[in-house]
């Protein structure tokens, strides 16, 4: 965990994976940064590498993350992702343990104090309570609870938001500084609205936005939820460290 990067609830993690790239992806990047401003939601944007830096020069607010890295030094490893290559793109975190991009315990220790090294936050995911706990002794910035098989889904998992609370909690019995989020089958502004308003700190979503006849207004949609719910379960103040935290 690094502690340079504030990553402050609530929060919404926009994953293009590779539905958008070059200038689409530029695009909604000044959206997402437009609507981070407006409603007070810090958003995490992870698009592809070579995106990184076109990204990076468009945003204030938006924090950039890229799809993955190595945890490797400079020298060779011809195709690999360097972090300080990451980094010097204008990255300020990396995503890693996607449920496509899956990492070894050992790998994903090795890449977490890498990315700790060069000053590259982290955000992580877990399939389950039980995972996210284990992933909590790394000490990343951030935990992205998503089960497998939730992913695409076309709709939020009912039974899932009611472990939110009891979720966090375990993982804050840990280290308390960890953020939380918890995603898979977010596809409507409903669904992350009611996510929110079942204690997460965060949510995100990618197919149901980048698959839709209009990006930006879904984007628009699912940020303004975010903040509803928000301030209907906090109320209409601003955040503070230890929000969400019990």
């Amino acid at each position: 965990m690094i502690p340079g990067v504030a990553i402050t609830p609530p929060f919404f993690e926009v994953g293009p994976k590779t539905y958008a790239y070059g200038e689409a992806i530029v695009e909604l990047a000044r959206c997402a940064d437009a609507l981070s401003e407006a409603h007070g939601v810090q958003v995490i944007l992870t698009p592809q590498y070579v995106d990184i830096p076109a990204v990076a020069a468009v945003v204030r607010h938006v924090l950039v993350f890229a799809q993955h890295m190595d945890p490797l030094h400079p020298g060779r490893g011809i195709g690999a992702v360097l972090p300080e290559a990451l980094k010097a793109a204008g990255a300020r975190g990396v995503l890693l343990n996607h449920v496509e991009r899956r990492l070894p315990r050992e790998e994903l220790e090795r890449t977490v104090r890498r990315a700790d090294e060069v000053g590259l936050a982290t955000m992580v995911c877990a399939d389950d309570a039980t995972e996210a706990v284990a992933i909590a002794a790394l000490r990343p910035n951030v935990i992205i609870v998503e089960a497998p098989e939730r992913i695409g889904a076309s709709s939020a998992d009912d039974a899932g938001r009611a472990t939110i609370p009891e979720t966090d909690a375990a993982i804050w019995q840990v280290d308390r500084r960890i953020r939380v989020v918890h995603a898979a089958g977010i596809s409507t502004a409903r669904d992350v609205y009611d996510v929110i308003a079942a204690g997460a700190q965060g949510t995100g979503s990618t197919s149901a936005i980048f698959t839709a006849s209009d990006p930006q207004a879904m984007l628009a949609s699912m940020i303004t939820a975010v903040r509803d719910a928000w301030d209907g379960t906090h109320g209409n103040r601003a955040p503070t460290a230890d929000d969400g935290r019990s």
